[in-house]
């Protein structure tokens, strides 16, 4: 198991773009098996098992830095620059102990401790730490930061490629940047970009969280949800016969989500379901169709979903789809509205009722399964935050851009 330590001058539980970074790369690697050690100026244990190593001469804001910070920028390297670089440099010798690979965010790109950077430069070129510069900020590219900046030692290390470094920007414009300043490959340079925690943001329910790491529904091209208990009114089998059509025409994994149990009022719609259950396997619908009532945490347990957990469903979803035969009023419509997603509803009075000409309408009993196939495809083809919510959930999760970019550098 590697050693991982994540290094910057504040980590968490402080506020910050970088900090937050920290927190999921050291909670995301810690649960890809990793041992992981967080190393900073400022902030305190944050996770049991994440080891923390708090020293406030790795700090921005330590006094003694400040002093030293204030003569560097007056272009005066004294004795006490050299001092605090030896300090740093002894301490930095027991937080890197058994260390294999150091990720220090902005510290070789940013004069923020000058006599940190020097002092890590130094224990890279003579150890075998593997280092990982992650970039988010360039010294010498800012003009903001041109006045504090002069020709020569310590600030030239903040635009030399440091031997044998992984450099990581955050996005393709500081890639560019980077590459120009140390004279390098843009392809030499590791793009991550920063991410969300769609579980934390959303403040998804634990049933929720369960669900979605169970059902892999991230990764989905599309989610559908239908809100409705099983009874046959609600046709439940059109919506399965539309989604194995989208599939088979868009090769896309498309997933259905239907949240409620058998109708209580008739005994009938237990037999219902075993027709529902019948009819995903024969359409090959076993992994894209899921019946929330048989999702309970073991196979005896069906799972009846609170209404937090149903309010987690429409923000998951991207869409909703209601094919009832009959309906009084419509509230999923109101739902699905109030949450934003489009609606593919059927053509019913009372449906027109709530979802009045900002919804796509269909004719439950007449029209075929491609037909109204066509019309989603259509729709969702049109719909920007359709394509913008599937491209974030996909493409930038933190757990998603760390495991696909971060950690293959790690075991370079």
């Amino acid at each position: 198991m590697k050693q991982i330590a994540i290094m910057h001058y504040a980590s968490p539980p402080g506020i910050g773009g970088v900090e937050i970074t920290i927190a999921h790369q050291a909670r995301t690697l810690l649960e890809s098996g990793y041992a992981v050690r967080v190393i900073s100026g400022d902030g305190a244990v944050f996770h049991p098992q994440i080891e923390t190593v708090i020293n406030p001469l790795f700090s921005s804001s330590h006094p003694d830095v400040l002093r030293v910070q204030a003569e560097l920028a007056q272009g005066q390297v004294t004795a006490a620059f050299h001092e605090m670089v030896a300090q740093i440099s002894a301490a930095l010798q027991p937080a890197l102990e058994g260390v294999d690979v150091c990720i220090a965010h902005n510290i070789p790109t940013l004069h923020k401790n000058l006599p940190l950077t020097a002092a890590l430069a130094d224990y890279a070129a003579r150890s075998a730490l593997h280092l990982v510069a992650y970039c988010h900020d360039l010294a010498w590219t800012n003009p903001q930061y041109q006045a504090e900046l002069h020709t020569g030692e310590p600030w030239d290390k903040l635009r030399q490629r440091w031997p044998d470094a992984d450099y990581v920007t955050v996005s393709a414009m500081r890639q560019q940047e980077l590459a120009d300043l140390l004279g390098v490959s843009s392809d030499s340079i590791t793009v991550l970009t920063g991410g969300i925690d769609p579980a934390q943001f959303l403040r998804w329910t634990s049933t929720t969280q369960r669900l979605v790491k169970t059902l892999g529904l991230m990764d989905a091209d599309g989610i559908f949800l239908l809100p409705a208990r099983l009874t046959r009114r609600k046709n439940i089998e059109l919506a399965l016969q539309v989604l194995a059509v989208l599939r088979h025409r868009s090769g896309a994994d498309y997933r259905l989500i239907v949240t409620g149990p058998p109708g209580p009022h008739n005994p009938t719609n237990k037999s219902y379901l075993d027709k529902l259950l019948e009819l995903r396997m024969q359409l090959h619908l076993e992994a894209a169709v899921h019946f929330l009532y048989r999702e309970g945490e073991d196979a005896q347990t069906p799972l009846l979903v609170d209404d937090d957990t149903i309010a987690d469903c429409y923000r998951l979803a991207d869409a909703l789809l209601f094919p009832s035969t009959q309906e009084g009023f419509g509230i999923p419509i109101l739902e699905a509205g109030l949450s934003g997603i489009p609606v593919f509803c059927s053509d019913l009075p009372p449906l027109h009722q709530s979802g009045d000409d900002d919804v796509t309408y269909f004719n439950p009993l007449q029209d075929s399964p491609q037909h109204i196939a066509a019309q989603i495809e259509t729709v969702l083809r049109n719909t920007t935050s359709f394509r913008l919510r599937v491209r974030v959930r996909q493409q930038f999760r933190w757990e998603t851009i760390i495991h696909r970019s971060l950690i293959p550098l790690l075991e370079r």
